[in-house]
């Protein structure tokens, strides 16, 4: 799974305030000629990010390259049940990344559209946000 190899500070907040508005930065096919793409805003954690890239990669029998354009850099802490209120903030649960409407959250290159497209919608039901199949406009 994917997680900072070494953070400033071990705990942060969660900075929700930013779940509004639409991507600018990452909101264009980059790397490879399909891409899978946000339609809603919200959280993406570390596990399910990795069950999608599973799932593709599974569905294009490790064929052709994939790239991931979104890494959860901010950790998410939570405390023990039964533990009162007060006494400091919890221990780190996983790490998310906060995915704005428009991102493009993986890239595929190298196979056949129709199978690239395939395993990017299998990849966008492990995900917990409404996506779609974008492919680059070839004239």
């Amino acid at each position: 799974m994917l997680e900072p190899a070494k953070l400033k500070h071990r705990k942060q907040h969660r900075n929700r305030g930013a779940f509004s508005g639409r991507a600018t930065k990452g909101a264009e096919l980059a790397f490879g000629s399909v891409g899978l793409k946000t339609m809603e805003t919200g959280e993406i954690t570390a596990r399910q990010l990795e069950a999608a890239r599973r799932a593709m990669t599974h569905a294009v029998q490790r064929g052709g390259k994939i790239w991931i354009r979104i890494f959860p850099h901010t950790p998410v802490t939570k405390k023990a049940a039964e533990v009162p209120m007060g006494a400091g903030k919890g221990s780190i649960e996983y790490y998310s990344a906060v995915i704005k409407a428009g991102t493009l959250i993986f890239e595929m290159d190298g196979i056949d559209v129709p199978s690239a497209r395939e395993a990017l919608r299998l990849a966008g039901h492990k995900l917990p946000l409404k996506t779609r199949v974008v492919t680059r406009i070839t004239h």
